[in-house]
């Protein structure tokens, strides 16, 4: 992990039917994000937003895709090479690249500019959702709930370059908290070669059990790893201002001791992403202060 971190805006919300995740990376800015870091002798530098489209000036049922509905699907991809790009360049030059969403749709274009060829990438995906939907087996054809299945090159993914990273195996990728799976997801899940942890495996072993097998799969082998953190990982009552928020998350403590654990694994951590907060939908700014708080357990932040 860089001592530099270059905080990357991408105000997203193509990938989900609900707006306002557009308005997270200004709300996790505004919540003191570069003061945590700069607290624990972190430089963060701005490098500001992504453009992205809006969707009322886009038609999200055209083109792009052969089969199965996938909407934005033009638009996500031009976003998500930009993110691609503007990651990898921030690796180059010798600095950590912390992506801000936005929704989750945005991940597909993380990894890819994470990626390094003739490496392997580890990713840990915290998050309530699969988020492995294909066009196919999608009941809503949100991009946000396909976004680990594009990464992976799944169903009609496989035939776009933009979305598919080779670099990352099933068997380093690892799904820590899931509580909401579609029933098509959870066929294509099963099916797979990653882990999945769900809540019950959380409450059954505890928090800290679970994240450090899933830092052991995700390092297993590996030159690096992503951390994608949803905050829809965490309950409605830790975090209410999120895109699809779902009781039964994990708690405000166990959340930190995660983010804890991520940083152990200072040497292999590459990049990082926090998405799906929502300003519309919170109360008084503190899932997004929250967000912050966490990157900050994150990158090393301790109470002594």
């Amino acid at each position: 992990m860089q001592e530099q971190v270059r905080v990357l805006g991408v105000p997203m919300d193509l990938g989900a039917d609900r707006r306002g995740v557009d308005m997270g990376p200004s709300a996790i800015r505004y919540g003191g994000l570069a003061d945590q870091l700069s607290d624990i002798g972190i430089d963060c530098i701005d490098g500001g937003d992504i453009a992205v489209p809006r969707p009322e000036e886009r038609d999200p049922d055209a083109g792009g895709l052969d089969s199965g509905r996938a909407k934005f699907f033009r638009e996500t991809k031009e976003v998500c090479e930009d993110v691609t790009t503007a990651v990898d360049a921030t690796l180059r030059e010798g600095r950590f690249p912390l992506v801000l969403g936005g929704d989750h749709s945005i991940g597909i274009g993380t990894v890819a500019g994470a990626a390094r060829e003739d490496e392997e990438l580890g990713v840990i995906w915290f998050d309530a959702h699969g988020d492995f939907n294909t066009p196919a087996t999608t009941p809503s054809g949100n991009i946000h709930g396909m976004s680990l299945a594009a990464v992976l090159g799944l169903g009609a993914f496989s035939d776009h370059a933009w979305a598919h990273t080779p670099a990352v195996s099933e068997e380093n990728v690892v799904i820590v908290g899931l509580r909401d799976v579609d029933d098509g997801e959870r066929r294509l899940i099963e099916e797979s070669d990653i882990t999945a942890y769900t809540m019950s495996d959380i409450d059954a072993r505890s928090a800290p059990a679970v994240v450090d097998e899933a830092l052991d799969i995700a390092t297993d082998g590996t030159d690096g790893i992503h951390v994608s953190l949803d905050l829809d990982w965490l309950d409605p009552t830790e975090a209410p201002g999120v895109g699809t928020p779902v009781r039964g998350g994990v708690s405000y403590r166990e959340a930190h001791i995660a983010m804890e654990y991520v940083a152990e694994q200072h040497d292999q951590l590459r990049s990082m992403e926090l998405v799906e907060v929502n300003p519309i939908l919170d109360e008084h700014n503190r899932t997004a202060e929250l967000a912050c708080e966490l990157v900050a357990s994150a990158f090393g932040k301790r109470v002594l």
